[in-house]
């Protein structure tokens, strides 16, 4: 896992629900396909609404038109972000848009797992309204060892809440790696 990670933050406020994250139409690929699974990075984000989009500029889209990744690095979420549907496809869609973290107030616990499990996106907490503070294209470097998000365009940092002890998960890139260093999986 990488200890830091930077670029540009998409910011959504609060209760992004996992079919605003990848709808049910695009639930069809297959991901263990690498020719469709990048499909489900091209339609991250499709669902949410516009007025959600990158506030608080607004229509700013996660992924542009005919790509399959998107330009950001980092998502900024408010509170519940992940409710609804228990679907691994949410985190997956973001990883596969080549989001590494999302950073939220707190999460359906649902997708926190689903995110950690399967290695997808580092699910980060914090007690400050970051989405509020933080705009979309907004350079932000987030620091795992240290705790910190950093917006570079602001210059104002915000403490994230420790991993606790889902970090060897993520250490491991996933629960199947975790169960394989750990002896559970040969």
């Amino acid at each position: 896992m990488q200890t830091k990670i930077s670029g540009k933050a998409f910011v959504l406020g609060d209760d992004i629900d996992t079919d605003q994250i990848i709808p049910a139409e695009f639930l069809a690929y297959d991901p263990t396909d690498p020719e469709e699974r990048k499909f489900f990075g091209m339609y991250a984000m499709a669902g949410v609404p516009p007025t959600q989009c990158g506030l608080p500029k607004g229509n700013t889209r996660f992924v542009e038109e005919g790509k399959y990744t998107s330009e950001y690095a980092i998502v900024i979420g408010g509170k519940n972000f992940g409710c609804g549907s228990s679907r691994e496809h949410a985190p997956l869609a973001i990883a596969e848009a080549g989001v590494h973290a999302v950073v939220a107030e707190f999460y359906a616990r649902i997708f926190f797992r689903n995110s950690v499990n399967g290695g997808y996106v580092l699910p980060c907490e914090t007690d400050a309204r970051v989405c509020e503070e933080v705009s979309t294209g907004d350079e932000c470097t987030l620091d795992i060892e240290a705790g910190t998000l950093v917006n570079h365009t602001t210059k104002k940092t915000y403490q994230l809440k420790p991993l606790g002890d889902v970090k060897p998960i993520i250490d491991a890139g996933g629960v199947f790696g975790y169960a394989r260093q750990t002896g559970m999986l040969k």
